[in-house]
């Protein structure tokens, strides 16, 4: 296992460098577009939560499980990356950056294109306080992260091929459909953030999609 590096700034503005962030903030852009755009659509037409609950879970399992680039997308999956050494901790900063700009960016888009409906951010339910749904989140994103490494983190898993996304997405909506009423069953910081900075709702309690 590779030990836990800090990186170099000359790494970091590195032409290969800038394109993974690139890269980075496109695919978590893309990603939560699906998402959060699912959630949107579904609050119109249906009353929440069992059938929302549903439709954002297949939602999120199908756009983690296209994800066959290699991107993280994910500020969770990037700092499990970098304590465990495939990736520098400098570049893990950058790419948290780059993967809540893209988050904004696509809840922005997603304002604009629905002709400004409400951008629904995550909280907790009703009854339940912020400490109880971090703990909830830190539970669940652990399936998550633990899968990439399992599946897709390490060079010797090459061969598992379109498995590993798929098992990822499982994974994600499976979450999902279990906490989602409860904590968000976000997983995902970035996912969160960008929705919280356009709806300018950081609230702690409602139901979160």
């Amino acid at each position: 296992m590779a030990r836990m590096a800090f990186g170099s700034f000359g790494d970091f503005f590195s032409i290969g460098s800038i394109k993974a962030y690139l890269s980075e903030l496109i695919a978590t852009l893309l990603f939560v577009f699906a998402a959060v755009s699912s959630a949107i659509a579904y609050n119109v037409a249906l009353d929440p939560p069992g059938p929302v609950a549903v439709a954002v879970a297949v939602t999120h399992a199908f756009a983690k499980a296209a994800n066959i680039s290699g991107g993280h997308l994910n500020p969770a999956v990037t700092f499990g990356l970098a304590i465990g050494g495939n990736i520098t901790i400098l570049t893990g900063i950058f790419y948290c950056i780059a993967q809540c700009l893209g988050s904004i960016l696509a809840c922005l888009l997603l304002y604009f294109v629905t002709n400004g409906k409400s951008v629904p951010s995550h909280g907790v339910a009703s009854g339940m306080n912020a400490f109880e749904g971090v703990v909830m989140e830190i539970v669940i994103t652990f399936g998550p992260v633990y899968t990439i490494y399992a599946t897709a983190a390490e060079p010797d898993k090459d061969n598992l091929g379109i498995m590993a996304p798929l098992a990822i997405g499982f994974v994600f909506g499976a979450n999902i459909l279990a906490i989602g009423p409860f904590s968000g069953g976000s997983m995902n910081p970035a996912s969160s953030f960008g929705p919280a900075v356009v709806s300018g709702d950081f609230s702690e309690t409602g139901l979160a999609h």
